[in-house]
């Protein structure tokens, strides 16, 4: 059965009370342990507060006929609709193909205090933008609750909210999305039963959009769970979302939180029993007994293949719509898959102007350079967009330009590779503006600052400003105001420097011990510079003579500008000889 059948994951997300758990019920015809708000808060509170998974199954579409699979499965994944519960949606994101925005046609988009302005002040929940900016940029846009629209006036009201739907979407990545009509639960949640109106077109409309998602069998093991309970006399079982590889009965398995290993008795997707899973796959899996208690959620993987790490470098994408500052060395909350942690986190980027041919397969190297950022830039938006949300920020980075995090966690993590990541200010109610896209290289060295970081290429650029204070030859000149007089002057021997008029000259030593430093000019001083520096020592010459004097000084000159000496190097921040560099 489960050669024959393609399974294909469908994230319902919206605004709170938009019907979203109402049209899951409508299309699905198997639900899980976890599905249509089984959670006993849920039933308190009367919210998603949990994902909810649930299933129906149609005749294979004809655009996805390739002889292996007979059978459609949609797997509906019911999002919890309030932003303060976005690490239990992103805790899902990876394993969406496609998504369905819920919007209550009777109350439009909604805004809340945490989600994302778009255009004309409307909001798409935050839920379902940050997922399209990592996961999948496949939307269906549902308008729920049309019944309750007065009868002269609903093709009128549905054509208005279809119009302002797709306005909102059309600079984004889920532009001209269709927009279908429905009336998941007629009447409300206490009315009668009845058939739910525009499900099958809806239905209809997923097969048409359906395709066929990346399915690798190989590799190792990597098993999200979301649900954990045990049966009596056969085992404990673990309900979730097969991430990576394949997963058979009789495997041995590691949970990596509790540092335990477990055979697999036996498998089920959606109360069918299977004899394996794959990558996409739905599966219950029981294993030999462990408290269910200690394993709410988390990862179930190949014995050995996750490693716990202390620190980590990733490829990060700052969330266009997000108009906050990313602070260098700030902390935030981390999150992966249903784990979060604390981590400080140092932002540096690709060098400015320096070209990487195939710019997409360039992955991070410790052989590279890599300026270091005091924050998270945001990507330059598209030139065609005439909405002011949509203008890029003054610092913003052109699109094609790399930027990277190093994350160092406050606790240990069990991390995969290849995992999407969210970075937020708090775990609540403040929005993640990070997309963290996959790991490069981890460590599990809890001595990483000393033996790790010191491999990073990470620097920033020093600019100092001096002035000439004198000329003692056309190729040599004394400078003064680029260091103070306890500085090392050795340190900065045999570093090029310019002259505000145009000629290169050599730091060569000190000079006296006030701070005062020699500079050689290879190629010597221009006639104009050495004419205006040798005006300047006569003047100061007559100076000291009227001073000795007792002279008083004239009326005050308009005198030419010094001659300035810059000075820029670059150290990298992590080189604990704090060694300084020019190219």
């Amino acid at each position: 059965m489960a050669a024959s059948m393609l399974n294909f994951n469908v994230g319902v997300l919206g605004h709170i009370d938009s019907g979203k758990t109402s049209l899951a019920k409508a299309l699905s015809t198997t639900a899980s342990t976890a599905a249509f708000d089984k959670n006993p808060q849920s039933k308190e509170r009367g919210i998603t507060l949990d994902l909810g998974f649930s299933s129906f199954v149609v005749d294979i579409p004809e655009h996805l006929k390739d002889g292996n699979h007979s059978k459609l499965q949609f797997t509906l994944v019911d999002c919890p609709g309030h932003a303060s519960l976005i690490k239990t949606i992103i805790g899902g994101a990876q394993i969406i193909d496609l998504m369905m925005l819920v919007i209550d046609v009777t109350k439009g988009m909604q805004t809340q205090s945490a989600e994302v302005k778009m255009k004309d002040h409307k909001v798409i929940g935050l839920c379902a933008y940050v997922i399209g900016e990592i996961a999948c940029k496949k939307m269906l846009v549902v308008l729920n609750k049309v019944d309750l629209l007065q009868p002269e006036k609903k093709q009128q009201q549905i054509d208005k909210m279809t119009k302002r739907m797709l306005k909102t979407l059309e600079n984004t990545c889920f532009a001209n999305s269709p927009v279908i009509p429905v009336a998941a639960k007629p009447g409300g949640p206490d009315a009668p039963e009845v058939n739910a109106e525009g499900v099958e077109t809806l239905i209809e409309e997923l097969k048409r959009h359906a395709y066929l998602p990346a399915r690798d069998s190989t590799g190792q093991l990597l098993f999200s769970v979301d649900h954990c309970f045990g049966i009596k006399g056969q085992g404990t079982v673990m309900t979730g979302t097969m991430l990576r590889g394949r997963v058979a009965v009789n495997d041995t398995v590691e949970i990596p939180s509790m540092q335990i290993t477990r055979k697999v008795k036996s498998m089920q997707m959606f109360r069918q029993p299977v004899e394996s899973a794959i990558m996409g796959d739905r599966v219950g899996i029981c294993v030999t007994q462990f408290d269910p208690k200690l394993l709410e959620r988390g990862l179930v993987c190949t014995p050995g293949s996750l490693p716990t790490i202390e620190a980590a470098v990733i490829s990060v994408t700052k969330i266009g719509y997000f108009r906050g500052p990313c602070a260098t060395k700030a902390k935030f909350h981390v999150t992966m898959g249903h784990e979060t942690v604390m981590a400080r986190v140092t932002f540096f980027g690709d060098v400015p102007g320096q070209s990487y041919p195939e710019r997409e397969k360039i992955a991070f190297s410790f052989d590279k350079e890599y300026l270091y950022q005091d924050d998270l830039k945001a990507p330059v938006k598209s030139k065609g967009s005439s909405n002011k949300e949509n203008q890029p920020e003054e610092d913003a980075l052109p699109s094609n330009t790399l930027q990277w995090a190093l994350l160092e966690f406050e606790k240990p993590i069990t991390c995969p590779v290849n995992c999407l990541w969210r970075v937020g200010r708090d775990g609540t109610r403040e929005m993640a503006w990070g997309t963290i896209k996959p790991i490069y290289r981890n460590t599990t060295d809890k001595e990483y600052v000393a033996s790790y970081l010191p491999s990073l290429k990470i620097y920033k650029t020093k600019t100092r400003e001096g002035v000439v204070d004198r000329m003692t030859d056309e190729y040599s000149i004394i400078g003064r105001g680029l260091f103070k007089k306890e500085t090392n002057l050795q340190t900065f021997v045999g570093l090029k420097v310019k002259l505000s008029t145009g000629e290169a000259g050599v730091i060569e030593g000190g000079f006296g011990q006030s701070g005062k430093f020699k500079i050689r000019i290879p190629n010597g001083l221009n006639a104009d510079t050495s004419t205006q520096l040798s005006s300047s020592s006569k003047k100061k010459g007559k100076k000291a003579q009227k001073d000795d004097a007792a002279v008083p000084d004239p009326p005050a000159q308009t005198h030419q500008q010094p001659i300035k000496i810059h000075l820029q190097f670059k150290r990298y921040i992590y080189d604990s000889k704090k060694q300084i560099i020019q190219t």
